[in-house]
């Protein structure tokens, strides 16, 4: 019995023997594998675990006004954004966690200091990415594979307070990071907002776009104005840096800069800010004073095409969009009647009344159609014969001018005198003819109205420009299936009817007839110099055309808008100035719309048609220095309501 439980006893422990040799050798085995075999991949895993390539912002290029003075600048806000991989591996902990981070970060700050380093949001709460906890969740789990190391921004702009709780509690929330980024400042907020715009988030419709460029999908990029249209000298080049993390991916050091971050460039531009804020006081003054909501002031150097000044009324705040706007502000912007996110100097489009008879004028005086010495009568009402019932005058048609109101006419004119007093009449026999005298006709008015730059962009640098409308036979032929009459070009004559421009198409006729000839193209940014301050690129003078017009006959009609100002019969008495000559054009275009939404045209007790106001001038009449368009919508006589706002901008410009 003794033997064999001795026998039994050893073949345990020659089991346990094998049994301990074959678990070490699996366990050098394993060690091998793991160390020889995939040392390196290991070794690369952990590596990766505990080094992150990060991305090194660029700070984006600031924007000044031809004088130097800051439009737009940087300011650091706090940001919070999540990496994936550091987040909890459990998904009920990653959740309860992610709805603990949205519950502090949507509580009201209760500090009444602002910092001084780091400002907050001007609303004071946070732009959130993520519309809710779970968004965010699935988001970061599509990201799990192929960029789980890369951040997603979480919230923009937090209050400080916010930023210093989760700082002190990093142990509470694995993955979560609270950074300092640059968010665009703009001081003159919606004093100059048309003309700059405003950054926000990717478009996802150009998403790939951005990214083919370098771009991550957290980036924000211009999206309107200048940050737009010069987005790539704006943003510059961001960096890349190796840090070390620890356990909860914060970064530990920095062991090396793979690439150093290249600023972006500055723009100046030609823009006067003192100028801007005097015609946009001016401007928001009258809209007051008639009860309107919406009109632009353009003013540019006719030697050179720089804009000196650009209004569109109403406006918004860019501020708003620099850290995240909200919905419902968002919402309300773009159901606004007036439409304050669109530039009216640029894309607004009117029909241009009296001041587009600078036009014709000069169109007939370089077709030899009118000559410097030809007197016309202008009569307060022209009567049309219906050519297939010319004796019947129950058919005709009739041409009003704005003097019948007086029960008076204008007697005979030469053209420079037309333009002063604003004959309609005259200027409707100048373009569509009447009885024996044969005018311009739609073709040649046509051909002088684009030559003077209608119906196409100016090609100024900011987007969504409108081309406006230069109408044809062939136009009305295709949109409306009728013929082109001789009441078409009478209308088009004096700027009304189907033909439609922008502020500042009309200022840049003006520019072409006060220089003699030269059709600018707009500039708006006059040098882009890098961080240091050296000069990149100097923008120089562009000529569009030079206009085929004799400048005796361009002097015609200028002095017929020195007439309109000086003149005993002009239409802009009210436009002097003491020591400062000016020359000018008003402008009274009737318009159709259904405000009240009756389904009727609205009329005023008369049965007129509501008017939109223009002006155009320029100055110092024998050598000009400024040119300036005025356009108040629904604001009455171009006489009465633009010609003031003009008046008070010639002043400030020439210390008056």
């Amino acid at each position: 019995m003794d033997e064999e439980r001795d026998f039994t006893a050893l073949i345990r422990l020659r089991l346990l023997q094998l049994l301990t040799f074959v678990f070490v050798l699996v366990i050098f085995g394993r060690l091998y594998q793991l160390q020889i075999v995939r040392g390196a991949e290991y070794r690369n895993l952990a590596a990766r675990n505990r080094l992150r390539e990060l991305s090194i912002p660029a700070p984006r290029g600031i924007i000044y006004d031809r004088n130097n003075i800051i439009l737009v600048r940087n300011q650091p806000r706090f940001q919070v954004s999540v990496v994936p991989a550091d987040l909890p591996k459990d998904p009920d902990t990653e959740r309860a966690m992610l709805h603990q981070l949205f519950t502090l970060l949507r509580k009201p700050a209760t500090s009444t200091t602002t910092p001084t380093a780091v400002p907050e949001a001007s609303n004071n709460a946070p732009y959130f990415h993520f519309s809710s906890p779970e968004a965010l969740y699935n988001y970061a789990q599509s990201r799990l594979y192929g960029a789980s190391s890369e951040s997603i921004v979480v919230a923009d702009s937090i209050p400080q307070e916010t930023a210093f709780i989760l700082s002190e509690r990093n142990l509470d929330y694995p993955g979560v990071h609270v950074r300092v980024r640059a968010v665009r400042d703009y001081p003159t907020g919606a004093l100059t907002a048309p003309i700059i715009g405003y950054m926000g988030a990717i478009p996802s419709v150009r998403s790939q776009y951005y990214l083919d460029r370098g771009y991550r999908l957290d980036d924000r990029v211009g999206i309107a104005g200048l940050e737009y249209s010069y987005e790539d000298m704006l943003r510059g080049r961001p960096g890349k840096k190796y840090s070390e993390v620890d356990v909860l991916g914060r970064e530990v050091r920095t062991l090396g800069v793979a690439q150093e971050a290249k600023p972006g460039d500055s723009l100046v531009l030609t823009l006067d800010l003192n100028l801007q804020k005097i015609a946009t006081e001016a401007l928001q003054k009258e809209l007051n004073r008639v009860g309107a909501s919406s009109g632009a002031v353009v003013a540019m150097n006719p030697n050179n095409g720089a804009i000196l000044a650009l209004v569109s009324r109403p406006s918004f705040d860019n501020n708003w969009f620099a850290g995240g706007i909200s919905v419902a502000r968002y919402k309300a912007l773009l159901e606004d009647r007036w439409h304050p996110l669109v530039d009216k100097a640029i894309s607004g489009i009117y029909p241009p009344g009296s001041t587009f008879k600078i036009v014709p004028a000069s169109a007939a005086l370089q077709e030899g159609t009118l000559k410097p010495d030809t007197y016309m009568k202008g009569e307060a009402i022209l009567v049309i014969p219906n050519k297939y019932f010319p004796n019947d005058m129950t058919k005709a048609q009739i041409f009003y001018d704005w003097i019948y109101k007086y029960n008076t006419d204008h007697g005979y004119l030469n053209v420079s005198q037309a333009l002063a007093v604003s004959c309609d009449t005259f200027f409707y026999k100048v373009g569509g003819g009447y009885q024996d005298y044969q005018g311009l006709g739609i073709n040649r008015l046509d051909k002088y109205a684009r030559l003077f730059g209608f119906g196409a962009p100016t090609g100024i640098s900011l987007p969504g420009e409108s081309a406006g409308l230069v109408p044809s036979a062939k136009w009305k032929r295709l949109n409306y299936a009728e013929s082109w009459v001789t009441g078409d070009t009478y209308n088009m004559s004096i700027g009304q009817g189907f033909m439609e421009a922008t502020p500042l198409q009309m200022l840049n006729a003006t520019v072409a007839v006060a220089n003699g000839g030269k059709l600018w193209q707009p500039q708006i940014v006059y040098q882009v110099r890098d961080a240091s301050g050296k000069l990149v690129r100097d923008f120089q003078p562009k000529l569009i055309r030079q206009l085929p017009i004799e400048p005796k006959y361009l002097q015609l009609v200028r002095e017929g808008m020195y007439g309109a100002v000086n003149w005993p019969r002009g239409t802009a008495l009210n436009m002097r100035i003491p020591g400062l000559t000016i020359a000018g054009k008003t402008g009274t275009a009737e318009f159709a719309v259904d405000a009240d939404g009756d389904g009727r045209i609205d009329r005023d007790k008369e049965g007129n048609l509501p008017t939109h106001a223009w002006f155009t001038a320029f100055a110092p009449y024998k050598n000009p220095q400024i040119v300036l368009v005025v356009f108040v919508y629904g604001g009455g006589e171009g006489s009465a309501v633009a010609v003031p706002v003009a008046r008070e901008i010639m002043k400030a410009y020439f210390h008056k």
